[in-house]
């Protein structure tokens, strides 16, 4: 008589629970809940792509700084009392699309130009790093002030600067290579934050410029109107931002406890709010860009580069426009190639590798514009918002290597290096903006 195989032994009860715990078995919904909870702790536990956002607040206030500056000869005729679109008919504008200028108050030339240099000072400041929650509603407020009183003024970047000025007020853009990190750093070594009396003088200036400002009447700057929301003024929305920042400040001195856990969660959820909105402006940039191109019949036939290189006022260079252009192919070449680009970007983020080639290109891209066609400014933003999807190991690289030519700098030898360095050489999450 044949031997019957033998029964299967019985699984220990130890195995089994351990068998039921994995992630196949695991029910959907236990690991929805688990995935959503990750998700919210890490956008309320830490601010994210804090390199992109110093590059593109560097980018920015750079920009803007030195459009200032390269247009101060002409500042009267651009946004000045001089100029052709003059005071009278900047306040009616303004009083039909109600938008927020300064420059609208009076008509005084000593007005204008301590707003203009208030302008400068801001975006010099942001750049630095110098007060970045302040500076930033400055320089927001600088920006809208001279865009808003000549709307024809601007090549297009100013409307990239003049979202992007509004979206970074949100941000903790100061987090890394700026001067308020080298103090953070220097408040941690002495295990106790200072007195910060700048910080103090600073808020209470403000306050009391805001409050002088609404007692004069200013336009535009009431509670409920004509403000950057429906329903919301800019009269509240300064007040909110300025109360924030006190608010920030008590916490941060004398309830350092659940009260500063609370307002960190905010400050990040904000944070990566702003930067979630920053990167679906520039996607919507390129992917309308280059849809309305499509739907161009020069686009479509491959000839629509070569009218703009042939144009005196987009032509610094004619000898080189006629260069580019005497080839039918290449023309043809870099105006698909536009197109292509532009409506794939979008597409193409999740995909790390390819987005940086395309990222590669359009950068390359708005170089070539600059060159070509005269638009230094208008690059220059594109660039800067092209950057928020830069890789954070590229750009902590790159930092890297600006620190090393400081250190062998002799004025600068013995400086130290903020505090986020010191975390170069640790991997990075993996994230959208890399």
């Amino acid at each position: 008589m044949t031997d019957s195989p033998e029964p299967p032994a019985a699984e220990p009860p130890a195995a089994r629970s351990s068998a039921d715990r994995t992630p196949a078995a695991e029910p959907l919904a236990v690991r929805l809940d688990r995935v959503l909870t990750g998700a919210l702790a890490r956008v309320t536990g830490t601010s994210i792509g804090p390199y992109q956002t110093a590059v593109i607040r560097i980018g920015f206030s750079f920009t803007w700084l030195f459009f200032l500056l390269r247009e101060w000869p002409h500042r009267h005729e651009l946004y000045g009392p001089g100029g052709t679109w003059n005071w009278e008919m900047a306040r009616r504008l303004v009083a039909d699309n109600h938008s927020f200028t300064a420059l609208v108050w009076s008509d005084g030339r000593l007005w204008f130009e301590a707003v203009y240099c208030l302008a400068i000072v801001s975006s010099a400041l942001l750049m630095l790093g110098w007060r970045t929650r302040t500076m930033s509603v400055l320089f927001m407020l600088g920006v809208l002030s001279m865009q808003n009183r000549s709307v024809f003024v601007g090549d297009g970047g100013d409307n990239v600067i003049h979202l992007m000025s509004m979206y970074l007020v949100l941000t903790r853009c100061g987090q890394v290579w700026s001067l308020d990190a080298r103090r953070a750093r220097r408040a941690g070594e002495r295990g106790r934050p200072g007195r910060d009396a700048t910080g103090v003088v600073l808020w209470a200036a403000t306050g009391l410029a805001l409050a002088t400002a609404q007692l004069l009447g200013a336009v535009h700057l009431s509670w409920a109107a004509d403000g950057p929301l429906p329903g919301l003024g800019w009269a509240t929305v300064l007040w909110v931002l300025w109360l924030v920042h006190a608010a920030w400040w008590l916490v941060r001195r004398y309830a350092p406890g659940e009260p500063r856990t609370v307002l960190d969660a905010f400050a990040h959820l904000a944070h990566n709010s702003a930067l979630l909105v920053i990167m679906v402006q520039v996607c919507l940039i390129y992917a309308t860009a280059g849809w309305y191109k499509v739907q161009g019949s020069r686009w479509q036939d491959g000839t629509a580069l070569f009218y703009p290189m042939h144009l005196d006022y987009f032509s610094p260079w004619p000898a080189l426009s006629d260069a580019l252009t005497s080839s039918g192919v290449m023309t043809m070449a870099v105006t698909y190639g536009t197109v292509i680009v532009q409506v794939a970007f979008p597409f193409t983020l999740f995909n790390r590798r390819i987005k940086n080639v395309l990222l590669a290109l359009m950068i390359v891209e708005h170089l070539s514009i600059a060159f070509f066609l005269g638009l230094p400014f208008f690059s220059l933003a594109m660039i800067t918002a092209d950057a928020v999807f830069l890789p954070t190991n590229f750009l902590r690289a790159t930092g890297r290597r600006i620190g090393g030519l400081r250190a062998r700098l002799p004025a600068v030898r013995t400086a130290a290096l903020p505090a986020q360095r010191a975390g170069d050489g640790e991997a990075s999450p993996r994230t959208l903006v890399g």
